[in-house]
């Protein structure tokens, strides 16, 4: 019979934040930890989604303690994205929604918000939202929120706050993206 998990009685508030790489990666790092102790973990993706990277494979490895809900239209305005704003809007939204509930289930001792910086940064979610969600969340729970240009007021909510910051990146030499390393 499996032991039984050691759950948290004290959960944080943890931002990784910057314009560096290494945001979603930290937090699943987190996350891998997590799962160590028997906990349960749920990532909502708020900007990622038409994309096909390593991650959504990489996850599955980890069930049945991690939930991965890819909740995005993809990234906004950039590289081939043709998705009215709107649309983009709409989905975070409803990852909004999704988040309230998993966060609200009980089910997790850790939830990752991923990208909702970046979707607050870009106007597709309300601050007033993030900063709810942060205080209703149940005390025990790690919420994690990833993504660049974290708000002022996000910051300051936060028990940890973590900034990437790029020194030195591959694409200054020309070096694309590739499987494995960026995706």
């Amino acid at each position: 019979m499996p032991e039984k998990p050691s759950l948290p009685n004290r959960g944080l508030v943890i931002v990784y934040t910057g314009g560096g790489k290494g945001k979603t990666t930290a937090a699943l790092g987190l996350a891998v930890r997590a799962i160590g102790y028997g906990w349960k973990v749920c990532m909502v993706q708020f900007i990622k989604g038409s994309w096909r990277y390593g991650e959504l494979e990489g996850v599955k490895r980890l069930a049945p303690n991690f939930e991965l809900v890819v909740a995005g239209e993809g990234f906004v305005g950039i590289l081939d994205d043709k998705k009215p704003f709107s649309v983009h809007k709409r989905a975070a939204e409803r990852a909004l929604e999704i988040s309230r509930e998993k966060i609200i289930s009980g089910d997790y001792q850790v939830v990752i918000l991923d990208e909702i910086n970046y979707a607050l940064d870009l106007k597709l979610i309300r601050l007033k939202d993030i900063i709810d969600i942060i205080h209703t969340r149940p005390r025990q729970m790690t919420l994690i929120l990833t993504g660049n240009k974290a708000h002022k007021r996000v910051i300051e909510a936060a028990d940890m706050v973590t900034e990437m910051k790029a020194i030195k990146h591959p694409y200054q030499k020309g070096i694309p993206a590739f499987r494995g390393i960026d995706f």
